[in-house]
């Protein structure tokens, strides 16, 4: 799947059935529904998994615990957007297919 066709996927109702569960969390959260990415991201116990994670808690406001997920990630709390985060673990994650 590339990016595009992911993101053109966003007009769905439910997300494609071939998305794997990184995938679907990034899917759920860039539709609006948090719980259901988070629920998602925690099914795995991943560098990747901590990063989505991460992500929703720093979407969320909530720093002290992202901090925790991005240094469980062995990544560093980017200085760009939320945006540009999420378009970066799109890009990453719709590679692995």
């Amino acid at each position: 799947m590339t990016v595009a066709e992911f993101k053109e996927s966003l007009s769905q109702e439910t997300p494609p059935p071939h998305l794997d569960v990184l995938q679907q969390a990034l899917w759920y959260e860039a539709k609006g529904d948090w719980e259901k990415a988070h629920d998602l991201a925690q099914q795995k116990n991943t560098s990747e998994s901590a990063w989505i994670h991460a992500y929703l808690h720093r979407k969320e406001g909530d720093t002290l615990n992202a901090q925790y997920w991005y240094t469980r990630a062995g990544k560093q709390m980017p200085r760009y957007t939320l945006q540009e985060e999420w378009e970066e673990m799109v890009k990453i994650f719709t590679r692995k297919d």
